[in-house]
C-alpha cells in the first residue's frame, strides 16, 4: 500500500474555522498555551453574549459524512496531576445540523446568551481553569472530526464597602517590638500598598529588613491538598540598624506584578491567596516572619 495514502487516510476531511461575531471590536489578550507559546484570544466577561459563525469546508473534491454538528461552550479545570483529565463546571450545547452530507463550505451561526461564567481564566502550577468552544463533527464510520476555540474570562469586583486597615504587632520577648500598619486589607490589582513600621522596642542588631508578595495555590482537598506558594516581589523596606522610636514608610506598586485576584476555593478545587510577608534579618542571620493575608480584587478599569 502507498505511503501517502496512509498518511492521507488520517487527515481530517474538511477545514473548520470559528470567528466570533464582535472579534474586530472585542479586546485580544496573551493567553500561554501549553507548548509555551502565547496567543492572542478574545476576552469576554461573564453574563455576555457569545456568538459567532462556525464554517466547515469539505477538501477538495471530498464530503463530509456527518450524523450531527454540535458547538459547545466549556468551562474547565484541569490538574496537573490529573492532566488531561477536565471537570467541566460550565457545559453548554447548540445542535447545528441534522444529519446529512456536505459537499461544499457551509456556515452555522450560533449563539450563547448571557453566559454565566462565574471564575476567571487563571494558569498556575498546578491547576489551570480555561475556557473553550468546541466543534464537533460525528461522522457515522469514522471518528469525530473536532476543533476548539479558546478565549479567555475575567470578572470585575466593585470597591469592597467595608475595608479595614491591617494593625500587628510582633515582638520575641524582651529583644523586639515591632508594630505595622497597611492601609488597607483589600486592594485592586493596580493598587499601593501603603504603611508604616514602628519599632518600639530593639535590643537585636537588625541587619536588613524586606517586605514580600507572596502567593499561595492551593490545590486538591484533604489529604490530597497540594500547596505551592511563590515569592512574585520582595522590596527592601531598610538597609541598617533602626532605632527605636523609628518609623519607616512603605509604598509598594502592585501594577508591575503578574497577580490575579484572590480566588478562594473555586468549585471545591483550588485557592489562590496573596501574602504580605515582612521578613527581619539580624547580624546572626537570623530571620523573623510575619506573614498576613491581603485579597487582590479586579476594579473595572476607568475607559
Amino acid at each position: 500500500m502507498d505511503q501517502n495514502y496512509l498518511i492521507g487516510a488520517f487527515k481530517p476531511s474538511c477545514n473548520i474555522s470559528i470567528t466570533f461575531s464582535d472579534a474586530k471590536n472585542r479586546k485580544q489578550v496573551p493567553m500561554k498555551k501549553e507548548n509555551g507559546q502565547t496567543l492572542m484570544v478574545p476576552l469576554f466577561h461573564s453574563q455576555e453574549n457569545i456568538a459567532g459563525k462556525i464554517s466547515i469546508e469539505p477538501l477538495q473534491g471530498k464530503k463530509v459524512d456527518q450524523v450531527g454538528v454540535k458547538v459547545e461552550l466549556l468551562g474547565q479545570i484541569e490538574m496537573y496531576f490529573d492532566r488531561g483529565n477536565f471537570y467541566d463546571f460550565a457545559s453548554l450545547v447548540r445542535e447545528l445540523d441534522v444529519p446529512g452530507e456536505i459537499y461544499e463550505r457551509k456556515t452555522y451561526p450560533f449563539e450563547f446568551s448571557t453566559v454565566e461564567m462565574p471564575y476567571e481564566t487563571y494558569n498556575g502550577v498546578n491547576v489551570r481553569l480555561r475556557y473553550v468552544l468546541k466543534v464537533t463533527v460525528t461522522r457515522a464510520y469514522a471518528g469525530s472530526i473536532i476543533e476548539y476555540q479558546d478565549f479567555v474570562v475575567s470578572n470585575y469586583s466593585p470597591p469592597p464597602p467595608i475595608n479595614n486597615s491591617i494593625k500587628m504587632e510582633v515582638g520575641i520577648e524582651d529583644c523586639l517590638h515591632i508594630e505595622f500598619e497597611y492601609n488597607k486589607s483589600k486592594y485592586h490589582l493596580k493598587d499601593v500598598i501603603i504603611g508604616k513600621i514602628y519599632f518600639l522596642l530593639v535590643r537585636i542588631k537588625i541587619k536588613n529588613m524586606d517586605i514580600e508578595i507572596r502567593r499561595r495555590e492551593s490545590t486538591g482537598s484533604g489529604a490530597n491538598t497540594h500547596v505551592e506558594t511563590e515569592t512574585l516581589a520582595k522590596f527592601e523596606l531598610m538597609d541598617g540598624a533602626p532605632v527605636r522610636g523609628e518609623s519607616i514608610p512603605i509604598r509598594l506598586f502592585l501594577s508591575p506584578y503578574e497577580l490575579t485576584p484572590t480566588h478562594r476555593n473555586i468549585n471545591n478545587k483550588f485557592s489562590v491567596k496573596y501574602y504580605l510577608n515582612l521578613v527581619l534579618v539580624d547580624e546572626e542571620d537570623r530571620r523573623y516572619f510575619k506573614q498576613q493575608e491581603i485579597t487582590i480584587y479586579r476594579l473595572q478599569e476607568s475607559s
